[in-house]
Order: C-alpha cells, then sequence, then structure tokens
C-alpha cells in the first residue's frame, strides 16, 4: 500500500522521512522532519519551527523537537523542495520583532473589541 505521496510502502515500519507542515487546532503551523506517527495520529517531528505571520511579517521560531497529539492536528501536508512558498511582499523578521507584531496586533483587536462594546447602546442596526 502507497503511503505518503508514495514515499513509503506501509510493512509495519515507517521508512518516509521527509519534511512536513502540521496546522493546529489554536492555528499555529508547525513544520519539521517527519519522524513517526501512532493510531491515534500522534506525530513526532524533529527540527520543529513554528512559522508565525502577522500582516506582511514572518518569522520562523525554532522549537526543535516535538510531539504533536493527534486530537490538535488539523492538517498535515508535505512540502515541496521549495519550502519558501510564500509571497514576495512577506518580509522575515527576527523572533522577537515578531512577537512584538503580535502584542501589537492582539492590543488593536481588543481596543476594537471594547470600543464596539462602548458603543453598543447607540444600536446602529
Amino acid at each position: 500500500m502507497d503511503g505518503i505521496a508514495g514515499h513509503t510502502s506501509w510493512n509495519g515500519s515507517m521508512s518516509w522521512s521527509g519534511k512536513i507542515l502540521v496546522l493546529l487546532r489554536d492555528g499555529r503551523k508547525l513544520f519539521g522532519t517527519f519522524r513517526s506517527f501512532d493510531q491515534y495520529a500522534n506525530v513526532v517531528l524533529e527540527g520543529v519551527c513554528e512559522r508565525v505571520i502577522v500582516g506582511n511579517l514572518y518569522s520562523d521560531i525554532p522549537l526543535g523537537l516535538y510531539i504533536v497529539r493527534g486530537e490538535n492536528v488539523v492538517l498535515i501536508g508535505e512540502l515541496g523542495s521549495s519550502e519558501e512558498e510564500l509571497p514576495q511582499h512577506m518580509i522575515h523578521v527576527s523572533a522577537t520583532e515578531i512577537r512584538r507584531a503580535q502584542r501589537a496586533e492582539k492590543e488593536a483587536a481588543d481596543l476594537k473589541g471594547s470600543m464596539r462594546r462602548r458603543m453598543e447602546f447607540l444600536d446602529f442596526d
């Protein structure tokens, strides 16, 4: 039986070890080298990075060895030979800068939510 993109044949052991992208239930995107999985879809990844995107900024934050619990996995996909399939306008920044941008984005969303709650009494509908 063919396995992931025809790279493995199932004989009780997994011999494929390619780069994969894992989209998690909370929206995080992890990519790393696939090492193993079990019957519950738990996945072991090596050399994991979390790709954080805020607006047109992005950063790949190294995490190391990761075990991802199967219930948190939304999507698993094989990365092609050209991992960097980001649009041209995306700018790579440091982990510190992306965290600062995340905080600013969260603060702006919180402010917008509080302003909306304050204005509910006007009932524009």
